[in-house]
């Protein structure tokens, strides 16, 4: 561990070491007029106390999700959490772990890493699976750089379907590799197929989408594979865990690699955060996929252990040549899903996709039962997700703060994100949380506003 002396002595042996004689040598490449001079505007100290009452303040300023009928989604779900979930990862043992570097040190956090692995591949229908990333936006641009590296091909192909905040961080990490993104327009809440046949080239390394998409509905996956197949290129998908208790595992249409958001499985809402990146892909991609892996392996007496078997996130001594400039992971959130995954089992995870389905299907018949407001993709298949459009004439964002000061969290407006759907666009979501008694308080509250 190391330390910080201001001592007059250690300053002087590092001002000699560096090359410069004074603390404003040192800042001489900041312009005068760009330095801060005066004392910092900071409160007085606080006891213990005051502390405490002071962030229980800011604190009751927040609505959270427990306190509101939320039917927000967007890729931060509201799905129940069983009490065993918080019981296990609240032990000190997980809680306060760091890198299992030492596996005799480990074994308990190593196997829970493994047993994490496991689950996403038997969900995902993948090879192989690293220990977690920090979120889906992440996982899915380490996708795109991936495929870059693969195929040594300069060109990303995304559709306008993925959700806005993640087409963002790809552009980022494109941006300053020196990549190119292309972005394929979304008609009727899904990929344009032929637009996307004529973005495909033979430059393209990976066509990246989101199935169930941004809006909630279900893309033509296998066409979409099959596209970026035709040109020689890697098929990514970004799915949300839950729905693969309905839907084909990505394994099975094709797919090469598939990243999502496991926040869902187990974690709560927490203002927005922390996340969990998953990604799995093909065996044959295992030396050039980022973040590491558990292994399980036998010891000299012949008893089973785990080890970290790969980390091509760091290379270690070998650093210009790692995978990823990732250096952490989300293990306690990992725990989080692979203790709800093994609460829930197969059949539980089915029952929550189901009870989302019938749901929120439920909940878009009442909300079209109010004069003037209908389906934006009427037809689309969706599993807890949908867009619904306002009256015309009508805000969604100035009716989601109207049911708001009601606790009422009444979905996500989408004109800042697609203006072209108007400003009555609202993104709502329905998870097994909500029962019929919440969905006709909701479908009532939104029609009295919007009368």
């Amino acid at each position: 561990m190391g330390y910080v002396s201001n001592t007059d002595t250690d300053r002087a042996e590092m001002f000699e070491a560096i090359g410069i004689e004074s603390f404003d040598e040192l800042l001489a490449p900041i312009p005068e007029e760009l330095r801060f001079k005066g004392e910092l505007n900071l409160p007085s100290a606080l006891s213990e106390y005051g502390i405490v009452r002071l962030m229980h303040n800011l604190s009751s300023k927040n609505s959270p999700a427990e306190g509101t009928l939320s039917f927000l989604g967007a890729g931060s779900y509201d799905h129940f959490r069983p009490t065993v979930v918080s019981a296990i990862m609240s032990r000190g043992e997980f809680m306060t772990a760091y890198t299992p570097y030492q596996p005799e040190l480990s074994q308990g956090m190593l196997q829970t890493i493994y047993e994490y692995q496991t689950m996403i591949c038997a969900l995902t229908g993948m090879d192989i699976s690293n220990a977690s990333m920090y979120d889906a936006a992440t996982s899915l641009a380490e996708a795109a750089l991936m495929a870059t590296n693969i195929l040594n091909r300069d060109e990303i192909v995304i559709s306008a379907s993925v959700h806005p905040n993640y087409r963002e961080v790809v552009e980022t990490y494109l941006r300053w590799t020196g990549y190119t993104l292309v972005t394929v327009e979304a008609t009727s809440g899904a990929t344009d197929v032929e637009a996307l046949r004529t973005a495909v080239t033979d430059k393209t390394a990976a066509v990246l989408f989101q199935h169930p998409n941004f809006f909630g509905s279900l893309e033509e996956v296998q066409q979409l594979v099959d596209i970026a197949h035709g040109a020689g290129a890697l098929a990514v998908a970004a799915v949300d865990p839950t729905s693969l208790g309905l839907l084909k595992p990505p394994g099975e249409y094709g797919v090469d690699i598939v990243v999502g958001e496991g926040q869902g499985l187990g974690s709560p809402m927490g203002y927005g955060g922390p996340l969990l990146g998953f990604f799995a892909c093909g065996k044959k991609f295992l030396r050039s996929f980022p973040g590491r892996v558990v292994g399980a392996t036998i010891d000299q007496q012949g008893r089973r252990g785990y080890t970290m078997t790969l980390r091509t996130r760091e290379q270690d001594i070998r650093r210009e040549k790692a995978t990823s400039n990732i250096c952490t992971n989300q293990a306690l959130i990992a725990l989080c899903a692979t203790v709800y995954m093994a609460e829930l089992g197969k059949t539980g995870l089915s029952t929550v996709a189901d009870l989302c389905l019938q749901k929120s299907h439920y909940c878009l018949t009442k909300l079209t039962e109010i004069p003037g407001v209908r389906a934006a993709f009427p037809g689309a298949r969706f599993v807890k997700e949908f867009v619904i459009l306002l009256p015309d004439g009508k805000d969604a964002t100035q009716v989601a703060s109207s049911l708001h000061s009601q606790g009422i969290l009444a979905g996500l407006p989408l004109a800042g994100y697609y203006p072209a759907l108007g400003s009555g666009a609202l993104l709502v979501c329905v998870t097994e949380t909500k029962t019929r008694e919440d969905i006709d308080s909701f479908a009532s509250a939104l029609a009295a506003a919007l009368a």
